[in-house]
């Protein structure tokens, strides 16, 4: 994909794939499991090159979530989230929720490269030192 050198898309579709293999387990097994996809969506923004892309592919990644949702996996609505505004709300929460731990990945990665970074630095401080 020449037009997004930036953007990794492996760690998008594999992100989004655990998010969504989370939710159907926790449907499937026990509802436990069910906070466990944050691990695909963190995945998803730690793989990423910035904290805007980090972001927007943690949004991306939580589409599985969304439709899953919808279907019945995470539960059976009613009442307000039965009208039209109320879907449109659980939508825009599940994709804030996904951007919030997509950046949340992308700036753990961006600390660690810092510290590793300053790591370095000293460990390049006292290597031509003299010795007495």
């Amino acid at each position: 994909m020449k037009f997004l050198p930036d953007i990794d898309v492996k760690a998008l579709i594999f992100g989004a794939a655990i998010a969504a293999a989370f939710i159907l387990f926790g449907w499937q097994f026990n509802d436990w499991l069910y906070p466990f996809a944050a691990i695909g969506l963190l995945y998803a923004g730690y793989a990423q090159k910035n904290i805007k892309l980090g972001t927007i592919m943690g949004a991306l990644a939580s589409t599985p979530i969304i439709v899953l949702t919808f279907q019945g996996y995470m539960g059976t609505f009613d009442g307000f989230f039965l009208t039209e505004t109320g879907i449109l709300s659980v939508t825009v929460i599940i994709l804030l929720v996904g951007a919030f731990i997509g950046f949340v990945g992308a700036w753990a990665k961006i600390d660690r490269v810092r510290a590793l970074e300053e790591y370095e630095k000293k460990q390049k401080i006292g290597k031509n030192k003299k010795k007495k």
